[in-house]
């Protein structure tokens, strides 16, 4: 897998937004070019950067992630949005896709799942964690 992508993690969690950013400083191609820990942050970074891909949560603070979701990609259509939580419920899965969203990534799932999702999306591919997809409506 060959990646060349600029990334911005979105994450509430101090220390694993630290796992995650080492994990992708480790993989050839990806930057880490900016960080928010709630979605209000996350869309203001998003506009200044122009990311090629945010990692966001589900549940942030001040602005929830699906919602922040769609204000960057009003302002930023060209970043593609993966979710990576620990939500499994499909409903929350059919709103990631609906939100524009092109990866839904559970936290249980990294770093496999992860780079699997970043290799989908520079292949123009969505991503969904294994086994989320069945009782997932995605019309």
């Amino acid at each position: 897998m060959a990646f060349d992508m600029r990334i911005l993690l979105v994450d509430d969690h101090t220390a694993y937004r630290e796992f995650i950013k080492s994990l992708l400083c480790a993989t050839s191609g990806l930057r880490v070019v900016g960080e928010a820990d709630d979605g209000l942050d996350a869309v203001a970074k998003a506009q200044e950067l122009s990311p090629d891909v945010v990692l966001m949560d589900v549940g942030l603070p001040q602005l929830n992630g699906f919602e922040a979701a769609r204000r960057i990609l009003e302002t930023v259509p060209s970043s593609r949005i993966i979710f990576l939580t620990q939500e499994n419920d499909p409903e929350a899965v059919t709103a990631a896709l609906k939100s524009g969203a092109w990866g839904y990534v559970v936290k249980q799932g990294v770093p496999g799942d992860l780079l699997d999702a970043l290799a989908a999306i520079g292949q123009d591919k969505r991503f969904v964690s294994k086994g989320l997809l069945k009782n997932t409506k995605t019309d």
